[in-house]
């Protein structure tokens, strides 16, 4: 068993550094790195599923992690997430699945005894190359080209909290102290609080990650960054948001399933962020934007937020119906609470037909609807600006939007002074459709905003 634990350590990991060495190129090897974490977080996962569904297992043996030897698993990671990424350019990806497949049909049954195979092992190598193996490609691949901005996002999204909301707080309570039993145990009412705080912690990092997409054009991982400075959305608050809400989700873990442990390791995320991440980031930044990133961080922190946003460049515009009662009501709440870097000017004067609400970023970027007034939100200060951010998480815009769509005020074109607004019941169903987003005016001036009529 020794010999084939070895073997199946060093073989992936010496084809990796001989085809990683003719790699220069620096994003290529981030990328293969990014697919090995993935492969590494989704293989033990898989390997928490294999148990319960009986595909395999493991003989207890030394240097092992949860059942599943770890010399076994850095090689497979390795061979299901880096070697084929670095190989991407001569093995198309249903060819390396294949392969991948082809290998491990072999390879397993000749692990025995140290892995014993159930009557479903098959099965079970199937899930994992769709569930660990493909997205691994998928996200190395995309990152390694370039591709599919908002896919590799996505996924980047989902390895990333898996590695914070599962395996580091499973790998805390395996080494140290804490259960996932204390947070399985509560009763519904107490799981949904859980749930609801989660979720409010996690809100500005999410909300990160979308402006990085959005407004800067890149990702959360360091060797993908996003292409332009972005100092909009939680970072005119905050300079380090995902950070932020990253160890106040481990505290809150740690808190309610009672592990030292994890709160041990949300402390060494604040010094490994403050003495290594953060100064070579800086650097960098530095060095790509000079004196807007200077003048940036002159006035927003790392760790504690400000109260009132960060601007800079061209104020953003918020067009809204000045005739209709909910975007009336909503001018005059904005106006009154005196918001940073946003004007807000009347619909009607805008150089094409509105639908609806429309933001317009000083860099360009358009919003519509719910969207448009959660944005002009997060002008005000920090405590509209949170719910901005939830507005604009994944499904929430879409149901704020269908339920202002249909209670409170329909789409419609902004009409000429005087024209009374159209109800949702008002609107026939037969009535034009919105213009496509096309519509969009980056263009216009910025002009001083209109007071709404009282």
């Amino acid at each position: 068993m020794t010999v084939a634990r070895w073997l199946s350590l060093a073989l992936p990991l010496l084809a990796v550094l001989a085809v990683g060495a003719r790699e220069r190129d620096r994003a290529v090897r981030a990328a293969a790195l990014l697919a090995f974490l993935t492969a590494g977080i989704g293989i033990a996962a898989l390997h928490e599923g294999a148990g319960l569904a009986d595909w395999y297992a493991f003989a207890p043996v030394d240097g092992s992690y949860r059942g599943m030897p770890v010399d076994l698993w850095i090689g497979w990671a390795a061979l299901w997430g880096p070697l084929p990424v670095l190989l991407r350019r001569v093995l198309p990806l249903p060819v390396a699945l294949g392969l991948l497949l082809w290998v491990d049909a072999v390879a397993m049954p000749a692990l025995h005894p140290l892995v014993s195979l159930g009557p479903h092992w098959l099965v079970g190598e199937v899930v994992g190359l769709l569930a660990v193996a493909l997205p691994a490609q998928l996200l190395g691949r995309f990152c390694a080209d370039g591709r599919h901005l908002g896919a590799r996002t996505f996924l980047q999204v989902g390895v990333f909290s898996a590695l914070l909301l599962w395996f580091v707080p499973t790998l805390a309570f395996e080494f140290g102290d804490g259960s996932w039993a204390a947070l399985t145990e509560l009763d519904r009412a107490r799981m949904l609080v859980v749930a609801q705080f989660a979720l409010l912690a996690a809100t500005p990092a999410l909300a990160a990650v979308a402006e990085f997409a959005a407004r800067g054009g890149g990702t959360p991982y360091p060797w993908d960054p996003p292409r332009r400075l972005v100092t909009t959305g939680p970072y005119a608050y905050l300079a380090n948001p995902m950070q932020v809400s990253a160890v106040v989700l481990l505290l809150f873990t740690a808190a309610v399933t009672r592990s030292v442990a994890l709160v041990l390791a949300a402390a060494s995320a604040c010094a490994f962020g403050a003495a290594v991440a953060g100064p070579h980031e800086q650097h960098d930044l530095r060095v790509r934007y000079g004196v807007s990133w200077r003048s940036y961080r002159r006035q927003v922190r790392d760790w504690w937020p400000r109260w009132r946003p960060y601007s800079s460049g061209p104020p953003a515009v918020l067009w809204l119906d000045d005739d209709c009662g909910p975007c009336a009501a909503t001018w005059r709440m904005l106006a009154r609470r005196h918001p940073v870097g946003l004007r807000i000017r009347p619909a009607r004067q805008h150089e094409h037909v509105l639908w609806r609400a429309e933001y317009v970023g000083g860099d360009g970027h358009t919003d519509r609807g719910v969207a448009a007034v959660a944005r002009g939100l997060e002008h005000v200060h920090l405590g509209w600006a949170l719910v901005g951010w939830t507005l604009r998480l994944p499904g929430a815009t879409w149901l704020a939007q269908l339920v202002t769509d249909a209670m409170i005020a329909a789409p419609h074109p902004a009409r000429p002074e005087g024209e009374p607004c159209p109800t949702p019941s008002s609107v026939s169903s037969t009535a034009p459709s919105p213009p496509s987003a096309s519509t969009a005016s980056p263009a216009s001036p910025p002009a001083p905003s209109v007071p709404p009529p009282e």
